[in-house]
Formats: C-alpha cells, sequence, structure tokens
C-alpha cells in the first residue's frame, strides 16, 4: 500500500490519471453527479479514516463549477475522517483579481482562498501562480511550483540558432528574466498597453530583435491577443521565428483562431487545463512528473523546494 489516496475531480481527468500513472497508485474512487438543477452531489466510494488524502482539481472553465465541486469533495473527505487533505489545484481560478486595481472591486482571489481553506484542506499545491502574493492569502502551506522546468528542457532541446527571451508585457518581465539567466539568454520587453479586460495593444518593443529566434514566455494565455499581437509586431521588426510558452491555456473566446492564423509559429503549453481543440500550432507538455514527484515528498516529508533551484 502506498499510504495515500489519491483523488480526481472532473476538471482535468486525463492529468489525474497520468499523475496515478508516475505514481504507480490507482485513483481512489468518488461518484460525481449533478442534480437537474445544477447541484453536485458526491460520494466518495472507499472508506478514507485516518488517511492521508490528495486530490487534483483545475478550477478552469466552467470556473464555478469545478471550484464548488473542489469545495464539496473536500467537505465529504473530512466529514468521512481523511486525516489530512492535499488539494492539487494545478490552475488557480480568479488569480488574475489578486488586489483592488481601482475604486469598489472585489478581491476575488482572496475570497477563493478563503472558500478552500474553510471547505477542510490542510495543504495547497498550485502551479506558477499568476501573483505569487496569493500564497499569503492562505493561513496553511501553500507550495507554488514552477512549470518552467518544462518548458527549459523543451527549448533548450530546440537548438535555435539566434534565441533570445521576450516578455510579452512589463508585468512579465520577472519570469522572463529567470528564463534568460537560466537558459543564458538576452531578453526583450514588449511594451503593452491595455485599455480594458481581454484587450490590450502592442505599443513598441524595448530591445533589437533582427534575426532572432525569438521565446515569448508567459504563465496564462487567454484570449490570445496579446501574443498575437506580440508576435506579428516581433516579425515586423525583423525576427526570424516566434514560439511562445505559458504554462496554464485558459484560450478562451476567438483564442484558437487567432493561434491559427496568427503569426506565431509555436505555442507550447502545460495540461494545467485540457485544450479544447488541437492545432499544428500548439504543443502540449504534461505536468504529471512534477505533480507526482510533489506528492511523494510530502507524504515522504521531503523538501519541495529542492525541485527547483531557484523562483520567481
Amino acid at each position: 500500500m502506498s499510504g495515500y489516496m489519491i483523488f480526481s475531480g472532473t476538471s482535468n481527468p486525463e492529468l489525474s490519471q497520468e499523475v496515478s500513472k508516475y505514481l504507480e497508485v490507482p485513483l481512489s474512487g468518488a461518484v460525481i453527479n449533478r442534480f437537474s438543477d445544477g447541484e453536485i452531489n458526491i460520494k466518495i466510494s472507499q472508506s478514507v479514516r485516518g488517511k492521508e488524502v490528495f486530490i487534483i482539481q483545475s478550477t478552469s472553465s466552467p470556473t464555478n463549477d469545478n471550484l464548488m465541486e473542489l469545495l464539496i469533495m473536500v467537505d465529504a473527505l473530512k466529514r468521512s475522517s481523511a486525516k489530512s487533505i492535499t488539494a492539487i489545484v494545478p490552475y488557480f481560478g480568479y488569480a488574475r483579481q489578486d488586489r483592488k486595481a481601482e475604486p469598489r472591486v472585489p478581491i476575488s482571489a482572496k475570497l477563493v482562498a478563503n472558500l478552500i481553506e474553510v471547505s477542510g484542506i490542510t495543504r495547497l499545491v498550485t502551479i506558477d501562480l499568476h501573483a505569487s502574493q496569493i500564497q499569503g492569502f492562505f493561513d496553511i502551506p501553500v507550495d507554488n511550483l514552477y512549470g518552467a522546468i518544462l518548458f527549459i528542457e523543451y527549448i533548450e532541446r530546440k537548438k535555435f540558432q539566434n534565441p533570445i527571451i521576450a516578455s510579452p508585457d512589463i508585468g512579465g518581465v520577472s519570469r522572463a528574466r529567470y528564463f534568460a539567466e537560466k537558459l543564458g539568454f538576452d531578453m526583450v520587453i514588449v511594451d503593452k498597453r491595455r485599455e480594458k479586460a481581454n484587450e490590450s495593444e502592442v505599443m513598441n518593443v524595448i530591445g533589437n530583435v533582427q534575426g532572432k529566434d525569438i521565446i515569448l514566455i508567459d504563465d496564462i494565455i487567454d484570449t490570445a491577443g496579446t501574443m498575437v499581437k506580440a508576435a506579428s509586431v516581433l516579425k515586423k521588426l525583423g525576427a526570424n521565428s516566434v514560439m511562445a510558452c505559458c504554462t496554464h491555456p485558459v484560450l478562451s473566446g476567438p483564442a484558437y483562431q487567432r493561434i491559427q492564423d496568427g503569426d506565431l509559429d509555436e505555442l507550447v503549453i502545460s495540461n494545467t487545463i485540457p485544450i479544447k481543440q488541437t492545432s499544428s500550432k500548439i504543443k502540449v507538455l504534461s505536468t504529471a512528473p512534477i505533480i507526482g514527484e510533489v506528492i511523494r515528498r510530502v507524504h515522504n516529508n521531503e523538501s519541495v523546494n529542492s525541485l527547483f533551484e531557484t523562483n520567481f
């Protein structure tokens, strides 16, 4: 026996299966149903009394349904006398609402943190939080893993002739700088002005991209407007190729069409969120080995941070 149990929500069952295979631990049973009015009902199919439990559930689209499913499953496990409950939330929804950017708006990320914590989890594991300070919204341990290790290995295998790292906006400079330092590449910045949510306008590029193989780095790609516009500007300025690496493929609205029709040569993403369409331009890398290794280390009381030499 492994000494712990792994449960899966319905947001990303393929990822849960990959983690299960990596650890050679079968997924434990839970029956998840929805009543005709949309209410979620969950029944744990086996005893969890005194067990260390891990739940894998991204709070991606449909965000509210998946979040509520996570909360209800945690409550069911808590009331079934689980010894500890670790929520593995590869994509933490509402993370972009982490502060009051203007008057009379909520801090939704804090509200979601409160909901998850009150439900009864004892630890949260997530990947590439949009805002690192969200870890401070919790009064329980939070492990914010870094998907960079996946992309760095992939970029190194590409063996670009004249590579350079690019940040698609000022806010992502620290993340792009980390990649640049790890890979030994130079870096440029795309200066972007956002007039309102999900819309952006690329203004100019800070740095020389003539003849370069550009690698754009970001944590979330939503409608793909920023990435596609950035790729177009970089190509007009003489870039040889433009590849984008992004951890969380939200890919809402016209994202797939923009990627297919735009100047991006390749979009490399992780599987924290399952994609709805396939494309010759999209390459998916699995986070299962990282998540599986973290589960093993948490269970054995080993260091999680030692997986990563540094952080953003």
